[in-house]
């Protein structure tokens, strides 16, 4: 199997290269997840990210590795109902590369290719105790939407079903 890199439209942290996904990387993704998150009530998460996403959205979705393997990654799409829309689905850092700008890389790579794509927003949501997520939203010029507070953050209840609040972020492009 030959994997491309992808030139990223910001620097990523020194070593880290840029690729896409293939269905391959499946189990190495979501074995990492719950480790990754260290949040209470996690065990779940790696559901969230079956295996048709690097089946059928590898195009719009990046791997980072480096030499100690997994670094990062980002599972997103173009929206087939809505032109013009991107969602990110899940992303993920390896806790040693947090603060070293490989999120705001993928973010913006994301960014660029969705913008060279026609599209003019992007969505994304995250639980509400999830606060980290929610900061790095902010910083990178999201802003939250919902019908109610929920944790101490808007968020829309029952988003995902009874109980499944999420906070949701848009951004324009």
């Amino acid at each position: 199997m030959t994997t491309t890199s992808l030139e990223p439209a910001e620097a990523l942290p020194t070593g880290v290269t840029l690729r896409r996904p293939t269905e391959h990387d499946h189990g190495a993704v979501v074995g990492v997840i719950v480790d990754w998150w260290s949040l209470p009530g996690t065990s779940h998460l790696p559901l969230l990210l079956p295996r048709l996403f690097f089946q059928h959205f590898s195009d719009t979705s990046f791997i980072a590795t480096d030499a100690a393997g997994l670094a990062g990654f980002l599972i997103g799409f173009r929206s087939a109902s809505q032109p013009g829309v991107a969602y990110i689905h899940f992303v993920g850092v390896r806790p040693d590369l947090r603060k070293a700008g490989l999120a705001r890389a993928l973010y913006e790579t994301f960014f660029a290719e969705s913008r060279a794509a026609g599209c003019h927003r992007v969505d994304a949501i995250t639980g509400p105790g999830n606060h980290g997520s929610q900061a790095f939203h902010a910083a990178m010029g999201f802003e939250t939407s919902g019908d109610a507070e929920i944790d101490g953050v808007l968020a829309w209840r029952d988003y995902d079903g009874p109980g499944e609040h999420r906070v949701a972020f848009t951004r324009r492009l």
